[in-house]
């Protein structure tokens, strides 16, 4: 049966079938990361940005088409995650923007919806690059303007579309070499393709007049920071930040963990035993708190507020207006988050590799900020366009800082003057991402073939700046190639923040062993709690 018009209820079957198969088709699509590391999450962040848009259209009854359209394009860009979902929203709006207005639709205004839609995303990326999701969005906007002239049946024009769009993809590794050295095709490429596979098959099925639901698979739950306890404080605040957390080790010396805290603050608590811990204490320096409980075992669990704000909030008192400027910054582990927030970020919202926020998570974080505008840190290259859709949604003034990995992110932090204004800010925070250089440890994914080196899975992955630059069995070497990668003339400041499964003993071995290899250079290490990651490394 030829369909040559489409309705809002059609487009609504349309979409619900392309997010079921897009959301059984996720996990194939996070295996074709370029670099083998365990955080590939296209797949999961186009679903997620997605799925969003099908619940915007869900609540409708018998809308008209232009309304389900302007539904979904507003779903997909509040959930928007990643740069793939950055994209996807972008395609979406180009949907809408076709279709507004209409009650029904054919093969012109879903021509006209495919070239908008990739003018859109190609607009969404500052420096487009070939062999990507871009790539085969634009072969989608010529193969549909090339098959309507010749018919005007939808589901013909969008198996054609199909097609072309395939072999667009399975040229990709040809247009950009690091895919093809992987030996996989683009992520966000093979996601349009599944969309436009999910949409043909709804198109055949509501040929058949079946009924088509949508089939929501289980994702990952956000982790979100410990809220804000609110308690009856005084006027008068000594001490700023009220600092906990439970500490894990095999002899916890209790009483004198409590003489070395007590210097750093009031109100202090230690009790447990020797195996396990929980720490309590108000303190300025929530930094050298930590690292104290960090000399005895790890920690868990860790909670920092800032008692000034809480105060202030729960009192409702006018003060916490009067802040010019405020930042959200984006976390991936529990210490490491407590270190933004120690170093002036006023939320940090959980997130990075396999947990990137949507954009509406970074709005809505911006607007619980009390200051007259708000600067965001996304620390991740896969939030930052993410961040930059934020800032477009968000109910006050707000910029972003392209940080694009922890450790420029702590150093942007430390650049930030509360008391310069913002465009001073900006540029001084910008100019101290320049001054870091970023390492990671994790293990491999899969086996993989990168610039040469044949990477088994499980093996561990050196990375500068996202460049694999060493690999192997050994944690100990790699650390040491990807600090010599790093380093120059051996000198220089090196932070280690640990994570994965190591535990704190397995990291002070590990830095002492850098600090033989590397005698002319200084190490600090700090508890980070990321995932996946057992070292990120900040070099200055």
């Amino acid at each position: 049966m030829p369909y040559y018009f489409f309705d809002g209820q059609d487009l609504k079957a349309m979409l619900v079938g392309a997010a079921n198969l897009l959301g059984q088709v996720r996990t194939e699509i996070d295996n074709l990361n370029v670099f083998p590391v365990p955080d590939g999450d296209t797949g999961t962040n186009m679903y997620l940005t997605f799925l969003n848009g099908v619940k915007e259209i869900q609540s409708l009854d018998n809308s008209s088409l232009g309304t389900v359209a302007e539904a979904f394009a507003r779903g997909c860009l509040l959930g928007a995650r990643g740069n793939s979902g950055v994209i996807l929203s972008q395609i979406a709006r180009g949907l809408a923007e076709a279709l507004a207005g209409k009650d029904r639709a054919g093969v012109y205004e879903l021509v006209r919806a495919f070239d908008l839609g990739t003018e859109y995303a190609y607009r969404a990326v500052n420096s487009p690059v070939e062999g990507t999701i871009l790539t085969v969005c634009r072969a989608i906007s010529r193969a549909a303007t090339e098959v309507s002239g010749k018919t005007k049946d939808l589901l013909r024009v969008i198996i054609y579309t199909y097609r072309q769009a395939q072999q667009a993809l399975d040229r990709t590794p040809e247009l950009l070499p690091v895919l093809k050295e992987a030996g996989v095709v683009d992520a966000g490429g093979k996601g349009l393709v599944v969309i436009l596979e999910g949409i043909i098959k709804a198109l055949e099925d509501l040929a058949l007049k079946k009924d088509i639901q949508l089939f929501e698979l289980a994702t990952f739950q956000q982790k979100q920071f410990a809220p804000l306890k609110k308690a009856a404080l005084s006027a008068q605040i000594d001490y700023t930040y009220c600092t906990e957390f439970v500490l894990v080790g095999p002899h916890i010396p209790l009483e004198s963990l409590k003489k070395e805290l007590s210097p750093y603050g009031d109100c202090l608590l230690v009790v447990g035993n020797d195996k396990t811990a929980k720490v309590h204490i108000h303190s300025n320096h929530p930094g050298l708190v930590l690292e104290c409980g960090l000399k005895y075992g790890s920690l868990r669990s860790v909670v920092i507020n800032n008692m000034e704000e809480q105060y202030l909030e729960w009192t409702g008192s006018s003060e916490a207006e009067e802040r010019a400027l405020g930042i959200v910054a984006v976390g991936p582990g529990e210490g490491i988050n407590a270190i933004l927030e120690s170093l002036g970020a006023s939320v940090v919202v959980d997130g990075g590799p396999t947990m990137n926020p949507s954009a509406q998570d970074l709005a809505a974080a911006v607007e619980k900020v009390r200051a007259e505008a708000v600067l965001i840190l996304p620390n991740n290259g896969n939030i930052l366009l993410t961040a930059q859709q934020a800032i477009k949604i968000a109910g006050r003034p707000a910029r972003v800082v392209p940080s694009v990995s922890i450790p420029q992110g702590i150093a942007a932090l430390m650049a930030f003057n509360p008391y310069s204004s913002l465009e001073e800010n900006i540029a001084k925070m910008t100019e101290a991402l320049k001054k870091v250089k970023t390492g990671e440890i994790t293990r491999a994914a899969r086996d993989s073939l990168i610039d040469g080196r044949n990477i088994r899975q499980g093996d561990y992955l050196g990375l500068v700046e996202g460049r694999v630059v060493t690999c192997g069995s050994d944690l100990l070497e790699v650390l040491k190639q990807t600090l010599e990668e790093m380093l120059e003339e051996g000198s220089g400041l090196v932070t280690l923040y640990f994570g994965g499964n190591l535990t704190t003993l397995e990291a002070e071995d590990f830095t002492e062993a850098m600090r033989k290899y590397f005698p002319e250079a200084e190490f600090e290490l700090y508890y980070g709690g990321q995932p996946l990651y057992e070292f990120i490394i900040s070099v200055e």
